[in-house]
This record gives C-alpha cells, structure tokens and sequence, in this order.
C-alpha cells in the first residue's frame, strides 16, 4: 500500500474550523502565559518557571525532600534535565543532593533553608502574577468550567501501562 494514499478508515480527522481557532488560541494563550511567569520568577528570582515548580515540590514534601526520580515523574521531565535543574539549584544554595540509604544508586533533592526562604520571598508575587494573567480575566463560572477542562484533558493524557513513554524514565 501506498504511505502517501490514504482510505476513510486511516483518514485524519482533521480540525473544524471552530477546533482550530480554540487550538490556536489555547496555544497563544499558554505560550504566552508561560512567558509571563517565567519572565516575573527570572525577575524577582533569578529562576526560571520550572525550577519554582521543583522548589515548590520539594517544600510540600515530606522534610522538603524527594527522591530524584520522583521528583522528575512529579514534574513531567527528563531525568537528564532535573539533573541539570538540580545542579543550578545547588550552585544557588537552595538545594543539596543526599545519597539514598537504602538504595546507593539513588538519590534525594532537599530543599535548604535558603531555597525555603527563596520560595517564600518569591511566592507572594508569583501567586500575584498568575492572578492576574488568569484568575482575574475569568469570572467564577468560567474557572470552574477550566478546572474540569483541564481535569479532563489531564485524566486521558496520563500515560499508563508498561510500554508508556514517560519522560522521568528517559
């Protein structure tokens, strides 16, 4: 069979007209807004978006730490890039790395007391930031309909099963 034919069954459903206009504008919007808080963290912190995240993590954790590979699954990336985001936190001082007891091929990320004190200096704006790029453009009815949105979205693009490609694992 021909790559480039195509029959009904394997045709690609493409986008209505009406899809492609929320998919752009969905694109816009979170590009751009991810901008926006990169940009406020790299100015009140020095940081970019991901590595709050990570900060943020680690302090919800139990005695601000976490394995790293949990850590990653946490975050959605690459073993390879927290590795590379924990190395600059440590150069910062706000987090260390703790070899693992039970486990001597493991490791754990603690949050310092000065990354604490960085997440707490920094959070009040940050929170500020993603209010008004986002909350305070949308009535109540409308964050409760994002909300279950993005529960939708979330629940059917969780990969599972053993042959998932899950990016803490590369």
């Amino acid at each position: 069979m021909d790559p480039m034919s195509t029959t009904s069954e394997d045709a690609p459903r493409w986008l209505s007209d009406e899809e492609q206009c929320v998919w752009r504008a969905y694109r816009h919007a979170t590009t751009l807004l991810e901008d926006h808080l990169d940009r406020q963290l790299q100015r009140d912190a020095g940081m970019p978006h991901i590595y709050y995240g990570l900060l943020v993590q680690l302090s919800q954790a139990p005695r601000r730490r976490l394995r790293m590979t949990e850590l990653a699954k946490d975050a959605k990336i690459t073993r390879s890039r927290l590795s590379h985001a924990v190395a600059r936190l440590e150069k910062n001082g706000w987090v260390t790395r703790q070899d693992c007891p039970s486990d001597k091929r493991g490791q754990f990320a603690h949050l310092t007391d000065e990354g604490f004190e960085v997440l707490r200096r920094t959070a009040p704006g940050h929170v500020d930031a993603v209010r008004q790029a986002m909350f305070d453009r949308l009535s109540p009815q409308q964050v409760t309909q994002l909300g279950e949105i993005m529960k939708v979205m979330a629940e059917g693009l969780q990969p599972t099963g053993p042959d998932a490609d899950l990016p803490w694992l590369r």
